[in-house]
């Protein structure tokens, strides 16, 4: 995860946990088309293993995660 992405959209969602996070980056990324890239800006601790996983789960590639950025490439068919 080298190089830092451009970003089609981003986000800071500040102090929130990353449950709330979630739900509303779901949202966020559903205006993105297949390819664009959101950066995320959360410092919930936990982020740094929820992010991954739920990329994984939502099939978006993580680009790139510097604690409390993160880059997600939204997927082809969303």
């Amino acid at each position: 995860m080298s190089g830092v992405p451009h970003a089609d959209a981003e986000w800071d969602a500040g102090d929130l946990g990353c449950g709330e996070v979630l739900v509303v980056l779901r949202s966020r990324m559903r205006g993105l088309v297949g390819g664009q890239v959101f950066k995320l800006t959360v410092r919930d601790p936990g982020a740094p293993a929820d992010m991954p996983a739920w990329c994984r789960m939502t099939e978006r590639r993580l680009l790139r995660a510097d604690h409390p950025q993160y880059w997600i490439e939204q997927r082809q068919n969303p």
